[in-house]
């Protein structure tokens, strides 16, 4: 494995871009390359085989392209097909899951909430995570139907998207949350209607920059950050609509490839 290889990410289709952006601002130097599997979305509702054999011929793709590291951009990948990935392939997989451990520690009103995709909050991952940190705690769980096809479509900040949020929110606004945690890598981009409709005293919790300091992490301790000044290689991938992704990632060429 070299230095210069590139730093392989793939995602369910644009959400991970959210998770790309952070890794990309803290290691500047590396190149990546980057899947959006968006002809598959929403993984969510997919069954675990399902996700596992779709984790797999992304993992597959990267690793062919010469990645030394992979990271799964998505949290349904993450809690369904994380074990399988690790025990097949010889790389450092880095996974992201809901950061319900952050919330679950700093909550003054025992109440958090989790806005996540049916695959992650029915994945054996998060209930294991779930009930080592937030046992005294109540969370309140909400699957955020058609909330990745609206930013799959580009609809983030519509009046639709509100309105269903505003719905989707209902039983954690009851419950009088102190946490919102986003179990999906698509949902930051959701935070400025999210402001609009939480409560001002509602933190909203994401994972984007932890995931990109446990790469940094790994890289570093395997040898393997690039720390050579040059120019970098950003490459997007897609399978669907490459205007789309271009709308997440306006700074970078997008290219359609059927996988």
């Amino acid at each position: 494995m070299k230095k210069t290889q590139p730093i392989g990410i793939f995602d369910s289709g644009i959400g991970g871009t959210s998770i790309f952006k952070e890794i990309h601002a803290l290691l500047p130097l590396e190149d990546i390359i980057y899947l959006a599997d968006s002809i598959n979305a929403p993984y969510g509702i997919k069954s675990r085989e399902k996700i596992i054999a779709l984790s797999k011929k992304n993992t597959e793709l990267l690793l062919k392209n010469g990645c030394k590291i992979i990271v799964v951009a998505c949290n349904t990948a993450t809690t369904n097909a994380i074990g399988f990935l690790r025990n097949n392939y010889n790389v450092p997989i880095i996974g992201i899951e809901p950061a319900i451990k952050p919330a679950a520690l700093k909550t003054k009103r025992k109440a958090i909430g989790i806005l996540a995709t049916k695959g992650t909050l029915s994945s054996e991952l998060f209930h294991k995570t779930s009930g080592l940190f937030a046992k005294d705690i109540e969370v309140i769980e909400v699957i955020g139907s058609g909330l990745v096809e609206a930013i799959e479509a580009g609809k983030e900040n519509s009046a639709s998207t509100k309105k269903l949020l505003e719905v989707l929110l209902q039983p954690m606004l009851a419950k009088n949350i102190d946490y919102l945690v986003l179990g999906c890598s698509h949902y930051p981009y959701l935070i400025p209607i999210l402001k609009e409709i939480l409560l001002k005293d509602i933190i909203i919790i994401d994972s984007g920059e932890a995931v990109a300091r446990q790469t940094k992490f790994i890289l570093n301790s395997l040898g393997l950050l690039n720390e050579a000044q040059k120019k970098t290689s950003i490459s997007f991938y897609t399978n669907k609509s490459p205007e789309i992704l271009k709308h997440f990632v306006p700074n970078h060429p997008v290219q359609y490839l059927d996988f």
